[in-house]
């Protein structure tokens, strides 16, 4: 049986930042918090080195994408679901699951950025994205081929 990961999609898949550019100053003035401008989780870039590292990911694991959308964005959670649809198709069909509570995920691992949102209270491993042991996707991807069964 293939070991559980999810993978977190704010700055772990997707480069947040990146949807800044294509929106107009007022509108980025308007929001002082940018995760809810409508629009903008459907217009973000993938994160170097993210494609790929899905695609092993989703051969060697039971993968699934585990994210977060705030409470005062509703068209955040379409929008995520587009930008999955767009950047992974068919390697994650199915495969996103929105909460606020990560930690009620059952899994071996959680590559997530942040604590937040119940990740520090996750039940497996969890893998801090960006942190100095794993800076970024090649660093986690070496230490995931050890964890294949």
């Amino acid at each position: 049986m293939k070991k559980i990961v999810y993978v977190d999609m704010d700055n772990v898949l997707v480069d947040f930042p990146s949807a800044f550019g294509k929106f107009t100053p007022e509108i980025l003035e308007e929001y002082q918090k940018k995760d809810e401008i409508p629009g903008i989780f459907a217009k973000m870039e993938p994160l170097e080195g993210a494609i790929k590292a899905f695609k092993f990911l989703e051969e060697n694991f039971e993968v699934y994408i585990l994210s977060t959308a705030p409470w005062n964005n509703p068209s955040a959670w379409s929008d995520k679901l587009i930008w999955v649809k767009n950047n992974l198709g068919k390697l994650a069909k199915k495969r996103l699951i929105l909460t606020h509570h990560k930690n009620l995920n059952m899994g071996d691992f959680l590559i997530d950025d942040r604590i937040n949102n119940g990740a520090s209270e996750f039940n497996g491993e969890l893998i801090q994205f960006g942190s100095k042991e794993f800076p970024d996707w090649n660093n986690v991807i070496e230490y995931m081929k050890k964890q294949i069964n």
